[in-house]
């Protein structure tokens, strides 16, 4: 059995990871002839104190043979001939990895994507960014990968209770991700990596026998006797035995045709607020006790607080990363954020939203006409927000910006600070963009984040509205046990836009349950 043990190691210790077994043989006091090998297990960084070190938990081989294959080896079944299948809709985490899952199980799965490949995608996205063209199926949010894929790759999650993280890092590392996302503390693959992975999990689902349409946006459901019979995309019927729903939190035009349908759904708490961003030299200074070097890697940070009994918290916190344009209609403006591999960008980004409660909303919606026990009210809400900051962004995807202090202020900021958002940025007074309650808790809260991160409440940082995608404005409800919609038996919610996940790992592993789900209900 190997001997599990704790390191701390200096940066310059760690950029010299080929010397880890010398580390190991000092820690153990033993020669470096008896370790026979070494297996990192966690790799995190702890930067609370000067200077900042970075803790292995290892696994050490001594005088004991080391297994050559250390992660498991993945095979996938050949489905050609199976007469079941699954109609996955969606191809982000959760319907990427149901498929696969259900191609292990036997199952041949039939993927109805409303976007392009992610090839394509990128295309549409570099049309966003230069002339705030938004294609309503292949955008930030829709196409081959999901949100996931052009905003970042982070794989962090809390999620432990939900599935096996490690399989699901596996599987990516299976499809082409760095080894170093099964032990870094705070996994990440970058958004230039991430479209290669995605292409090859999708050459693996066709090449076992499954099927992928893209461009195929599914407009109707047919019903039948409380079983759907059929589903249609782009003039064609798709029929299965079961059907998986995983379109992401942003697909309004399903949600509104569950609703049509008579679907039952609930209306969905979110977060909304806005994406601060600084310099990232700043939060170097700021985290690392101004003692940054080179072989530390761009500083993140992780804020919460509670402001009169409302939840303030940071959200996809992106070190060296971009603001992203992510809108999926046009005449709405959405902010996102996401990091490249070496996140080597010079700014620092993250979402800074607050808890939104039904009650917040109802004198809101009243006025647009929208109920209290309307499912879309917290949909309806969150598009009212993005069009207010398209209007105070001038078109074309501009976004309304205000200096940090200078919106706590409530004052208009005279000049905006260089930036990272390629649509680029309108003066506003963002006071008059966002609902009160939520600029009233960003402006108390904002100074009180400064006093835990020294130097942070400047006005040196930016802030820009809105971040609204944070999680779905509607829950699709699933039985506790098999998953499947309570009033129709073979339609199975899943993933971040049916409420159950929230990032991708969490969808991913929500997709895999899900398949187990149905595997179990119509498998042979």
């Amino acid at each position: 059995m190997p001997q599990r043990i704790t390191l701390r190691l200096s940066p310059l210790e760690a950029d010299n990871i080929k010397m880890l077994r010398a580390y190991v043989a000092n820690h153990l006091c033993i020669s470096q002839k008896t370790i026979t090998g070494t297996k990192i297990i966690r790799r995190s960084l702890d930067a609370r104190k000067r200077p900042a070190v970075y803790q292995y938990v290892i696994d050490v081989y001594i005088n004991e043979p080391y297994p050559l294959v250390t992660n498991p080896i993945l095979t996938f079944n050949n489905i050609y001939s199976n007469k079941k299948q699954v109609i996955i809709i969606g191809a982000g985490p959760a319907g990427l990895f149901a498929a696969l899952q259900l191609i292990n199980l036997g199952i041949k799965p039939i993927i109805l994507e409303r976007g392009k490949d992610v090839r394509s995608r990128r295309r549409d996205l570099a049309l966003l960014n230069k002339s705030g063209i938004v294609n309503p199926n292949s955008n930030y949010c829709f196409g081959e990968g999901g949100a996931g894929t052009y905003s970042d790759g982070k794989l962090y999650t809390r999620s432990n209770k939900r599935g096996n993280i490690l399989s699901i890092l596996q599987t990516f590392v299976h499809f082409g991700a760095p080894e170093q996302i099964l032990y870094d503390a705070h996994p990440h693959i970058g958004t230039n990596k991430l479209p290669q992975i995605i292409t090859s999990m999708r050459e693996q689902i066709l090449k076992s026998g499954g099927e992928i349409y893209f461009n195929h946006c599914v407009n109707d459901i047919l019903i039948k006797e409380n079983r759907i019979v059929g589903v249609e995309a782009s003039g064609f019927r798709f029929i299965g035995d079961a059907y998986l729903l995983a379109t992401g939190h942003s697909a309004r035009d399903i949600f509104e045709l569950l609703q049509k349908k008579s679907i039952l759904i609930e209306a969905k708490p979110f977060a909304l607020g806005v994406r601060i961003e600084h310099p990232q030299q700043l939060i170097n200074e700021i985290q690392y006790h101004h003692t940054f070097s080179n072989l530390l890697p761009p500083a993140s940070y992780s804020l919460v607080k509670q402001i009169k009994d409302r939840g303030m918290f940071s959200f996809c916190m992106c070190p060296g990363g971009i603001i992203a344009p992510a809108a999926t209609s046009s005449g709405e403006v959405v902010v996102n954020g996401w990091s490249p591999s070496k996140r080597n960008n010079p700014f620092a980004n993250s979402g800074i939203v607050v808890e939104i409660r039904h009650a917040d909303i109802i004198p809101l919606m009243k006025g647009e006409g929208i109920g209290e026990n309307d499912p879309l009210i917290f949909m309806r809400f969150q598009q009212m927000v993005e069009k207010a900051a398209y209007a105070a962004g001038g078109g074309k995807c501009k976004a309304p910006g205000q200096r940090l202090v200078d919106f706590c202020k409530g004052k208009e900021s005279v000049s905006l600070p260089n930036h990272s958002y390629i649509p680029g940025l309108s003066i506003a007074n963002l006071q008059t963009v966002l609902p009160p309650f939520v600029y009233k808790t960003l402006a108390s809260g904002f100074p009180l984040f400064g006093k835990i991160l020294k130097g942070y409440y400047t006005n040196d940082a930016i802030v820009v509205a809105t971040e609204s995608r944070t999680s779905s404005p509607v829950k699709i409800p699933r039985d506790i046990k098999y998953f499947h919609h309570p009033h129709i038996e073979n339609l199975y919610p899943c993933g971040e836009g049916a409420g159950y996940a929230g990032g991708i790992i969490s969808a991913a592993m929500d997709g895999e349950k899900v398949a187990a789900a149905i595997f179990s209900r119509i498998g042979d």
